[in-house]
């Protein structure tokens, strides 16, 4: 199983496989069907989850029946429990939208909701981070993970986002981390093998450090850092599948 999904993650296009994972994932789960773990996203529980990652495999990862990565599941807990995400209404904009978000977020009232995606077949529009069709202090809420390690102008992506955010607004950033080191980046890496070994990945430009914090400052952000997984301790992280290190990202726009 792990060498299939390795194989499928590094080498298939992101949108080919959300098509056609779904179904597939939806069958193993109920083979995985237990006590053990608990995606908060879909509510069900397994006896264990699905291995994922590129390069080094995680065991327990990925969430059968949503698709939610650990990621995914750290995100939803906060929302729903330290922010009035599920009960004021906002109007957000969701940029390479996860499937395991879409159609719960669709599904709330109280959200007006947009997604967009140079290339996802369930964005709503096709846009570019770079220049965001939307006017300024037009949004409550962003969202967009896992897609600034992709950009060469990364700093333009942010700007973009802090413009379009209405005063107050806020927004959660991820990206892969290794918050005992400064960023690494080189453009003149190109080929895709060497890419992986630098940057974890064949289509990332970077590897975003400490300093990833101050990026988004730059770009006008003030930026909370939230150990979110040390707050609910080690019984709920284990039962969520949860990463003991990946850590909350919030950026709001104060003026």
């Amino acid at each position: 199983m792990k060498s299939i999904i390795r194989f499928f993650t590094r080498f298939v296009p992101r949108k080919i496989l959300q098509r056609f994972a779904s179904f597939t994932l939806k069958i193993i789960g109920v083979l995985y069907k237990g006590k053990c773990f608990t995606d908060p996203v879909s509510g069900k529980s397994y006896r264990k989850l699905l291995p994922y990652g590129r390069t080094d495999m995680r065991n327990n990862a990925l969430a059968p029946h949503s698709m939610s990565l650990e990621r995914h599941r750290l995100i939803w807990l906060y929302l729903q429990c330290e922010t009035d995400f599920f009960t004021e209404n906002l109007k957000m904009l969701h940029v390479a939208p996860e499937l395991c978000f879409i159609k719960k977020f669709k599904k709330l009232k109280n959200l007006d909701y947009i997604t967009g995606d140079l290339e996802s077949p369930w964005a709503d529009i096709k846009m570019n981070v770079l220049n965001i069709p939307f006017s300024d202090n037009t949004f409550d809420v962003a969202m967009c993970n896992h897609v600034f390690e992709h950009i060469a102008e990364d700093n333009k992506a942010m700007t973009e986002f802090f413009r379009v955010l209405k005063p107050n607004g806020w927004a959660i950033f991820q990206v892969p981390i290794q918050w005992d080191k400064p960023t690494i980046e080189d453009f003149t890496i190109t080929n895709p093998k060497e890419r992986e070994k630098l940057f974890g990945q064949r289509d990332h430009v970077r590897l975003y450090g400490y300093d990833y914090t101050e990026r988004l400052q730059n770009a006008g952000f003030f930026v909370s850092v939230i150990d979110y997984a040390a707050k609910l301790g080690q019984e709920l992280t284990k039962k969520f599948a949860l990463l003991q290190d990946e850590k909350i990202i919030l950026c709001q726009k104060i003026l």
